[in-house]
């Protein structure tokens, strides 16, 4: 992990129209608007083999799930093609386009880096589902579909969605048509074009929601839910349009976006009065309220909620700037030190009158201090948000550091995988309600199998931030 100055030449250019739906998208004068990206230069970057110990057990998780996900998973669920030559999605809904939106992203890291096992179906057969995902998800969303019944965006969540999918995508380029590559750039520029409306108040326009849990003042925006998660995952949008599309009209506009909610995300109270200046932020004078605790904290669902302490969407940022040889925003590190602190080493109240930590010595246990509406079983998820905070160097205020914890919840992880022939992770929903537990685990294990081959990759460390 490298700190360093940041160089980027925006240039200005005319703006044409292209207009999908009820949608107008800026390109450039002269270009379709797949032609605005800057496909990712492969030949710059070397190898990584992933033969270091965090590397071959990140690795496994990966490889196992995303077999899993193309293979068995998709051809449960994908099994019908609508009129127009598209996947039929069975819908809009966040389990309709979510889903296949990771799966698609957790099996192009595999495909791309060398991790995808052929066992049950093979890369080639692998890599025209994965296409097969990223052009329908692109295709339903309403920047290039009418139909009501289909066209998704423009939602509380859909920036994920975009992201998850026009990060495949962009991995992908070289497999995808001309006009599915205008998709996807129609969706990615819809969703972030959005987000530029906003202000130091709201997260889009100048009402709705906030960008924070507590106001300046103290009064509560939202209460029992941080804006953390909200925060990172719409920067994650912006963060990766301005990475594939540097020249873009708005590529401006959505920088200077991302790098205001990446420093809304991890406010903390002290942060409020706290004069210094962060990626041209004044932190002090722009910040209207905070996320989280000044002890690190996260308080979600009503809970002090460890789940959402996992901070891995900031620290990926590093992994989508990298693959356009830039650095990352380093307003997306602030205060994951602190966060990571209170799960290793702050004491919480135990109900028999003792304390605990988050993080169990020398176990994969979890202690949930006010409970875990979720499930029991998150190994995985904590696995790969110990590997990213040791490769971008967040565990120097903890005792026991990251890559101890990594081994620890990622041997766990592994085990859950064992118990099933085909790879995937749960065993029943008490483990994990989620609808969609194994997509998480994959690109949970996908993003921090990327970033371990930026950090370690022979041609140099790729991952910076600045």
């Amino acid at each position: 992990m490298k700190l360093k100055r940041s160089v980027r030449c925006l240039a200005t250019v005319a703006a044409g129209a292209v207009v999908a739906a009820t949608l107008q998208i800026s390109t450039a004068q002269g270009a379709t608007p797949g032609e605005q990206v800057q496909p990712i230069d492969w030949t710059t970057f070397g190898t990584y083999a992933g033969t270091d110990a965090m590397g071959q057990r990140t690795k496994t998780i990966l490889a196992n799930e995303s077999r899993y996900l193309i293979g068995p998973a998709y051809a449960s669920k994908y099994t019908a093609y609508a009129a127009d030559g598209y996947l039929n999605l069975g819908g809009k809904a966040e389990e309709a386009v979510r889903l296949p939106a990771m799966t698609a992203l957790s099996a192009a890291i595999a495909l791309k880096l060398g991790v995808y096992n052929p066992v049950n179906l093979s890369a080639a057969n692998a890599t025209t589902r994965d296409v097969n995902l990223i052009r329908t998800v692109a295709a339903r969303h309403k920047a290039n579909n009418t139909d009501s019944v289909t066209a998704w965006g423009s939602g509380w969540q859909t920036s994920l969605w975009a992201y998850y999918d026009g990060m495949a995508a962009w991995l992908m380029w070289d497999k995808l048509s001309a006009t599915d590559r205008d998709k996807v750039v129609n969706m990615l520029v819809a969703e972030a074009n959005r987000f530029t409306t906003g202000n130091a108040t709201f997260l889009i326009g100048t009402s709705g929601q906030e960008l924070y849990m507590t106001r300046k003042d103290g009064t509560s925006a939202d209460a029992g839910d941080s804006k953390v998660e909200e925060n990172q995952w719409s920067a994650a949008l912006l963060g990766l349009a301005t990475a594939m599309m540097p020249d873009h009209p708005q590529a401006t506009a959505w920088s200077t976006r991302h790098k205001e909610l990446l420093v809304a995300a991890t406010a903390r109270p002290a942060d409020l009065t706290n004069p210094a200046t962060i990626n041209g932020i004044q932190l002090s004078t722009w910040l209207k309220g905070s996320n989280i605790g000044d002890d690190g904290t996260v308080i979600n669902h009503g809970l002090l909620h460890p789940l959402y302490m996992i901070l891995d969407q900031g620290l990926n940022e590093a992994a989508t700037a990298g693959l356009a040889k830039k650095c990352a925003p380093v307003a997306a590190l602030r205060n994951t030190n602190f966060v990571y602190d209170a799960l290793v080493d702050k004491r919480y109240p135990t109900s028999n009158g003792g304390t605990n930590t988050v993080y169990q010595p020398n176990s994969a246990n979890i202690f949930y201090p006010q409970g875990n509406d979720w499930g029991t079983t998150f190994a995985g998820y904590f696995g790969g948000f110990d590997a990213l905070v040791s490769i971008h160097g967040q565990d120097g205020l903890v005792a026991t550091k990251a890559s101890t914890w990594e081994k620890l919840h990622n041997d766990a992880q592994i085990a859950l995988q064992a118990r099933h022939a085909d790879g995937h992770t749960y065993a029943n929903n008490s483990e994990n309600s989620y609808f969609g537990k194994e997509q998480r685990i994959g690109v949970i294990s996908g993003l921090s199998y990327l970033s371990l081959w930026l950090n370690g990759n022979s041609a140099g460390d790729k991952a910076c931030w600045s």
